[in-house]
């Protein structure tokens, strides 16, 4: 059994490592071992390495071999079956969806039994965000299919940003803005974006900023109200109010922006790192006027407001019919162990996969 680490310092660099864990040690009590049987990999994933320091996802999976913590094992949404337990309530067999590592077991500990999900207590998840050590029971849910399970592992961990940026927009009266700018048009939880701005009719135009080669696919999609390249800044209206929703990080490409859109950008939420190499610089906007967006914070705020049942109502349909939508134009390409997943890392760090691409790694 192997395991995908990643070098923190250099995120570029990847290795494979046979992993230490124990899986056939007899289970404390609280406990249980999952076999992952596939997950998802990303730009997102690799936005969860850029960030791994910062927002603690080095902390959900600690690493074998690893006695001078450099490495580190990013976190990937997937599907595993219970093949031990040690826990009341849970049986062998049951199939949980959820963050995984990018490794073939995961060994959860002091698990927090409910009705419909599982939380892993294990004291080094502790402090970190509750909704991903929150594993759903798909079992349990009423129209869970398993032919679902490659759209649920690539886009549910997408879209349910989505929909979260499109209701903090909302919810904040789009920020005086007549028109949504959206860095990195092309990447899915951008395409997640334009599905929810697309379908409200209360919403400013939005406008899709993506590279060259990428202008006409994203255009193709029919989803932004206007497509503009990254070396086109000039055919964006700066005379309208503006919020920048930015997927890439580019530090550069956001001064341009400032740039020419000067007192009319009114806010920027910075979201993703899709372009995490150019990162980094001072981008001229004023800190009044830029926000990191996390997700996270977003549901919590919501589940304390609207409570459970009717935030999983709400972001479950959005999801539902925005991954429907995706089958016209997502391709999905399967992979056989991490071992393959190593192989084309480095191009899904460099931006090298076409947007439509969509990886699925299988480890059954």
């Amino acid at each position: 059994m192997n395991e995908l680490q990643v070098a923190k310092s250099a995120i570029t660099q990847s290795r494979i490592v046979e992993s230490q864990l124990d899986i056939d040690s007899t289970l404390a009590l609280g406990e249980i071992l999952l076999k992952v049987d596939k997950f998802g990999f990303s730009a997102n994933n690799v936005t969860y390495a850029a960030a791994g320091d910062q927002l603690g996802y080095w902390q959900f999976f600690p690493p074998s071999d690893n006695a001078s913590g450099s490495w580190g094992i990013i976190p990937v949404w997937g599907f595993a079956d219970v093949v031990a337990s040690n826990a009341q309530g849970v049986a062998t067999g049951e199939r949980i969806f959820g963050y995984f590592p990018t490794s073939g077991y995961l060994k959860m500990q002091n698990i927090k039994v409910l009705d419909n999900r599982l939380v892993d207590g294990a004291e080094h998840r502790s402090k970190l965000p509750p909704g991903y050590n929150t594993y759903r029971r798909v079992e349990t849910e009423a129209h869970y299919e398993r032919s679902m399970d490659d759209s649920r592992m690539l886009l549910w961990p997408l879209y349910i940003t989505s929909f979260c940026l499109w209701d903090s927009l909302r919810h904040n009266n789009w920020q005086g803005a007549q028109q949504v700018l959206v860095i990195s048009a092309s990447s899915k939880t951008s395409i997640g974006l334009a599905y929810a701005l697309a379908a409200d009719t209360d919403a400013p135009a939005s406008i899709g900023l993506t590279s060259k080669k990428n202008q006409q696919w994203v255009k193709g999609l029919g989803l932004y109200d206007n497509t503009v390249n990254y070396d086109a800044l000039e055919d964006i209206d700066a005379s309208l109010p503006s919020v920048i929703v930015d997927m890439s990080g580019n530090s550069k490409l956001l001064a341009d922006i400032h740039a020419h859109l000067g007192d009319n950008l009114a806010h920027c939420l910075n979201v993703g790192l899709t372009h995490w190499s150019a990162s980094g610089s001072d981008t001229g906007i004023p800190e009044q006027k830029r926000e990191f967006f996390f997700a996270p914070s977003h549901i919590q705020m919501r589940l304390k407001e609207w409570g459970a049942e009717e935030f999983d109502k709400k972001s479950s349909q959005f999801i539902y019919d925005a991954a429907s939508k995706s089958a016209d134009w997502m391709t999905i390409e399967r992979l056989q162990g991490v071992e393959a997943l190593a192989e084309i890392y480095t191009d899904v760090c460099d931006g090298k996969l076409t947007p439509e691409r969509a990886l699925v790694i299988d480890l059954s």
